[in-house]
């Protein structure tokens, strides 16, 4: 195995732009995963039929005051 050498300048404009690919690489991915609307969600669990309309409503209501769906 052969060493490389970096002064600390070099090594520290490095350490920077990882730091700024790894925050660039989350949003960008983040972005990527689908948040279905409330709607959506709550019409899916209406259609299997295996929920009360008090849980529907309990589910719809807590979906609106989470902070996940909305931006």
């Amino acid at each position: 195995m052969s060493d490389i050498i970096l002064s600390k300048t070099e090594y520290d404009i490095l350490k920077k732009q990882a730091l700024a690919y790894q925050k660039f690489a989350a949003r960008f991915f983040e972005s990527l995963l689908v948040v279905n609307s409330i709607r959506d969600v709550v019409r899916d669990f209406q259609r299997t039929g295996l929920y009360t309309e008090e849980f529907i409503q309990d589910l719809q209501e807590g979906l609106s005051d989470s902070s996940y769906l909305q931006n």
